[in-house]
């Protein structure tokens, strides 16, 4: 069981700001080369896909900059 915190309203001492040290997300993540790969799927596949894609508002295909 976690034990509950006690606030108290003592004064914090000076404070800064923090430069922000993080790398941008698109320096994460690793680039991959993508294989464009013909597939037929059901309808019900789709909308799977389509509607998880709309829970996390994400587009369900992919865009490619290239049009490939």
């Amino acid at each position: 069981m976690k034990s509950k915190i006690k606030y108290s309203d003592e004064p914090m001492g000076e404070l800064r700001v923090v430069k922000d040290f993080l790398p941008s997300p698109e320096q994460v993540v690793l680039k991959e080369d993508n294989v464009k790969v013909p597939i037929f799927l059901s309808k019900s596949s789709i909308n799977f896909f389509k509607n998880e894609a709309k829970k996390h508002r994400i587009s369900y295909q992919k865009n490619d900059p290239a049009g490939n």
